[in-house]
C-alpha cells in the first residue's frame, strides 16, 4: 500500500519547482513583495527577466489619468470660451409666473380723430390652459407636429438634430428642424430669429435653464399658452376662440390638428386666408399621431372627414381701416415698448376721408378692365403732417400688404420736381430755355414719350409737359450728388447719396409715403414736417402715455425757390400732363409713369392737403399704356373733391412773383439777386427757327468721360420712351 506522501505527482516538501530547496521561513523577516509567489489558478507566472504586469498597468493608468486631465482642461477652456464669446449677454430667465407675461404685447383700442372707436387690435389672448384640463388628443396633436419625443429627451434632442441634419443633407436644403419645444420657447420669447451660431448656442443654454426650472408638463403648457397662431392671436385658447368660437377644452381632433399645423408658418397658413395649405399639414399631423398609436384608424378617418367652420372673429379684418390699423399698431409698439398695459390710441385718421379714399381707389381701378392696374394705394396728409387717409390696397381682406408704406416702386416722372428743385439751387430759373432734342450720356440716350422733340422750351414748360430730355440735362447740370443731397433733406431716404443720372427719370424705387412727404416740402414753403398717425395714447385706466406735440417745421429749401417750384407745378394741372387732376381750385402736382407702364402716379397738393396715388400690379407686370395723368390723376381728383367740399378755396398766399431776370427783389429774409441767364437771348432768337429738331444734336453739356452705372432695375434704362 502506497503512503500518501509517496504519490508520484506530489512535490516533496521544501523543494521549489525545478527541484531546488525552498528557504526556511523566518518569523522575523518581513513580507517582501518581490519574493516569488505561487501562481494563481488559471494564470501563468511572469516570463523570466520580464517586468511584472502590475508595473505595466501602472503606466497605463497614469496615461489614462493624463488624458482625462487634458480632456477636463479642454472642456474647461471650451466652456470658458463659450461663456465669454456667446453667453455674456444671455438674457436672464424670469420667474415661473412671469414667463407667461414677459414680452407680451398689449391689446389696443383705436379711435379716429373724432373719438369714435374704429377697432381693437393687438394680440388676442384666451384663457391660460393646463395640460390636465385638455382632451388628450389636443396636446398630442402639437407634440406630433413639433416634438414627438418630447417626454423622452432633455432640453436638447441630439437624435432629432442628427436626423434633421441627414434629411437636410439629402435634400440639399433645410427641410427639417431638430429644435425641441424648450428651444422654440426660448427663441420666440427671448432671442432674435437670426440663423446664427451665436443664437443657436444661446437658445440651447436657455433651454437647459428652462427645463431645470419647469417640469415637462409645465414646459408644454408654456408653449401652448405663448405660441403664435396667425390672425394676431397668441395661445391655444385664444386660437380656439378666434378660429372656431370655442374654448380649447372643446376642440375636436381635426380642429386640434389644424391648430397644431399653424405654428410652423402662422401667417402663411392662417385658417381664414389659406385653409387649403393648413389642411395639407393637418393631414401630416394626423398621420404622425397614428404612427405613434395616439389615435386609432377610425379616429384618423373621422378627423380627415371633418369640415372646419371658421368663426366670425377670424374673418373680421378691419375693412378699409385695416392698412392704417396695422401701420398704427407697429408705431404704437415702437413707442411703448414690451410689457405695456392695454392701451387706448387716438389716430389722426378722418373716417369720412378714409372711406372716400378707399372708394375712389376701388372704383377707378375696377373700371380699367383687364389692361388696367390690379392694385393701388392712396395716402393723404394735412398741412400739419397728420395722416388723414391711408389706403394700402384695393381689398385688405385679400391682401394685407400695405402699398402706401411698404412697397417701393419707380416713381417715373413724378420724381422730376426734385430734379428741378436741385437745378434751381444750381442757379437755373423757370424762365431759362433748354433745347428739347436728342441727348446722349455715355451709351444712354433717353427720349420723350411718344417720340419727337419740341426744340427750345422754357424750364417751366418742360416740367409742365414732362419733357424727359430737359429733365436729364438739368439733372446733369445740377449734379447727381446735389440731387442725392436734396432728396435726403426732403426725407427721401430711399435715394442714395450719389445716384446715377437715371434718377432724373425716376429710376430709383421709393415708397409712396416718402413721395407724399417730399411734395409737402413744396406745399409748406420749403419746410419739412414728418408725417404722423398717432395723436394720443392712454392706458385703459386713463393714464396718459403719449401726446403728439407738433414740432417746429425744419427749413430744408429756401422760400423763393419753393415759390418757383409751386408755380411750375401748378402749370402741370392747368396746362400740362395733369389736367385730369383739376379740382376747380388752386392745386399743384406732377404725373409719373415708369418704364413700360409698370407704375402710374399722381402726387399733388392744395394749401390744405397733400395726397399721392400709385396704381400698378404687385408682380410688376406692365399695364396697357396706363399713365399717371389718367388713372392715378382721376383717383386723386375724386378724393380731393371730397376732402375739400367743406373747405373754402384758398390761394398759396405765400408765393412770390417769379423773377424775370436782371432785377433784384426784396423778399422775406433779405434781398435776393436774380441773374439773367446769358444764354436766354440766344435761345430766344432761335425759337422761331426751331419748332422741331429733325437731326440729332449734341447735348448741351459735355457727356461724362465714362458711361455711368445704372441701378438694379427690372430693365436697364437703355431706350427711355417714358410716358408722363
Amino acid at each position: 500500500m502506497t503512503d500518501e506522501n509517496d504519490h508520484p505527482n506530489r512535490r516533496p516538501e521544501g523543494l521549489r519547482p525545478g527541484g531546488k530547496p525552498a528557504p526556511e521561513p523566518d518569523a522575523e523577516t518581513p513580507f517582501r513583495a518581490d519574493l516569488p509567489r505561487p501562481a494563481k489558478k488559471g494564470k501563468s507566472a511572469p516570463p523570466p527577466g520580464g517586468k511584472p504586469p502590475r508595473r505595466r498597468m501602472g503606466w497605463l493608468v497614469k496615461l489614462l489619468i493624463a488624458l482625462m486631465a487634458a480632456l477636463a482642461l479642454a472642456a474647461a477652456g471650451g466652456a470658458y470660451y463659450l461663456q465669454q464669446v456667446f453667453l455674456t449677454d444671455l438674457p436672464p430667465l424670469p420667474g415661473r409666473e412671469r414667463l407667461y407675461a414677459v414680452n407680451r404685447a398689449p391689446g389696443i383700442k383705436f379711435f379716429d380723430r373724432t373719438g369714435t372707436l374704429i377697432a381693437s387690435r393687438g394680440p388676442k389672448y384666451g384663457d391660460r390652459v393646463r395640460v390636465a384640463d385638455l382632451p388628450a388628443h389636443v396636446p398630442r396633436a402639437f407634440l406630433a407636429a413639433e416634438d414627438r419625443r418630447f417626454y423622452k429627451h432633455g432640453a436638447i434632442d441630439v437624435w432629432a438634430i442628427a436626423r434633421a441634419a441627414y434629411a437636410n443633407y439629402k435634400a440639399g436644403a433645410v427641410v427639417e428642424g431638430g429644435s425641441t419645444l424648450a428651444q422654440q420657447i426660448t427663441k420666440n420669447m427671448f432671442l432674435t430669429p437670426d440663423q446664427t451660431l451665436r443664437r443657436k448656442i444661446q437658445e440651447a443654454a436657455l433651454a437647459y435653464r428652462l427645463e431645470a426650472m419647469l417640469t415637462k408638463d409645465e414646459v408644454l403648457e408654456l408653449y401652448l399658452n405663448r405660441i403664435y397662431f396667425g390672425a394676431n392671436t397668441f395661445g391655444l385658447d385664444g386660437a380656439a376662440r378666434t378660429y372656431f368660437d370655442k374654448p380649447a377644452s372643446q376642440l375636436t381632433l381635426g380642429e386640434a390638428a389644424l391648430l397644431a399645423a399653424l405654428p410652423k408658418a402662422p401667417s402663411r397658413m392662417a385658417l381664414h386666408r389659406n385653409m387649403e395649405r393648413a389642411q395639407v399639414r393637418q393631414r401630416l399631423v394626423l398621420r404622425r399621431m397614428r404612427e405613434e398609436n395616439w389615435i386609432t384608424d377610425a379616429q384618423l378617418k373621422a378627423a380627415l372627414a371633418e369640415r372646419p367652420r371658421i368663426g366670425s372673429r377670424a374673418m373680421a379684418d378691419g375693412g378699409d381701416d385695416g392698412y392704417v390699423l396695422d401701420y398704427a399698431t407697429n408705431e404704437v409698439l415702437a413707442m411703448v415698448g414690451p410689457n405695456s398695459p392695454d392701451l387706448m390710441v387716438r389716430l389722426t385718421i378722418d373716417p369720412r376721408l378714409q372711406a372716400a379714399g378707399a372708394s375712389a381707389l376701388r372704383a377707378v381701378v375696377a373700371g380699367q378692365g383687364r389692361g388696367g392696374p390690379s392694385q393701388g394705394a392712396l395716402l393723404a396728409i394735412d398741412e400739419r403732417g397728420a395722416i388723414r387717409t391711408m389706403v394700402g390696397g384695393v381689398d385688405y381682406g385679400r391682401s394685407v400688404f400695405n402699398r402706401a408704406v411698404q412697397a417701393r416702386r419707380q416713381p417715373g416722372s413724378s420724381f422730376k420736381p426734385f430734379i428741378y428743385a436741385a437745378a434751381l439751387e444750381h442757379g437755373i430759373l423757370p424762365s431759362d430755355t433748354r433745347i428739347d432734342g436728342p441727348v446722349r450720356y455715355g451709351d444712354w440716350s433717353p427720349g420723350n414719350y411718344g417720340g419727337g422733340y419740341r426744340g427750345p422750351v422754357s424750364v417751366s414748360t418742360a416740367l409742365a409737359l414732362s419733357i424727359n430730355t430737359v429733365a436729364v440735362k438739368l439733372g446733369y447740370e445740377a449734379g447727381t450728388a446735389a440731387i442725392g443731397e436734396l432728396a435726403k433733406r426732403f426725407g427721401l431716404t430711399a435715394i442714395p447719396a450719389n445716384p446715377n443720372l437715371s434718377v432724373t427719370l425716376g429710376a430709383y424705387e421709393v415708397p409712396l409715403i416718402q413721395m407724399v412727404s417730399g411734395y409737402q416740402v413744396f406745399q409748406q414753403a420749403g419746410n419739412r414736417i414728418t408725417p404722423y398717425v398717432i395723436d394720443e395714447i392712454q392706458t385703459v385706466s386713463g393714464q396718459p402715455v403719449f401726446s403728439h406735440q407738433t414740432a417746429s417745421p425744419v427749413p430744408v429749401y429756401d422760400l423763393p425757390r419753393a415759390s418757383m417750384m409751386v408755380r411750375m407745378m401748378m402749370k402741370v394741372i392747368t396746362s400740362g400732363t395733369g389736367t385730369g387732376a383739376a379740382i376747380g381750385r388752386p392745386a399743384a402736382g406732377k404725373t409719373g409713369t415708369s418704364q413700360n407702364w409698370r407704375d402710374a402716379w399722381f402726387i399733388g397738393f392744395t394749401p390744405d392737403m397733400t395726397a399721392g396715388v400709385w396704381v400698378g400690379h404687385d408682380d410688376d407686370r406692365p399695364m396697357n399704356r396706363v399713365t399717371g395723368g389718367e388713372v392715378a390723376a382721376e383717383i386723386w381728383r375724386r378724393y380731393m373733391l371730397v376732402a375739400h367740399e367743406s373747405l373754402p378755396a384758398r390761394e398759396f398766399d405765400w408765393l412770390l412773383p417769379d423773377p424775370e431776370g436782371g432785377e433784384g427783389e426784396v423778399l422775406p429774409g433779405g434781398p435776393v439777386e436774380y441773374r439773367d441767364d446769358p444764354r436766354n437771348g440766344f435761345y430766344d432768337d432761335l425759337a422761331d427757327e426751331f419748332s422741331q429738331v429733325a437731326e440729332p444734336e449734341p447735348a448741351t453739356a459735355e457727356p461724362p468721360a465714362e458711361p455711368e452705372p445704372y441701378p438694379r432695375d427690372p430693365e436697364p434704362y437703355r431706350d427711355e420712351r417714358l410716358p408722363n
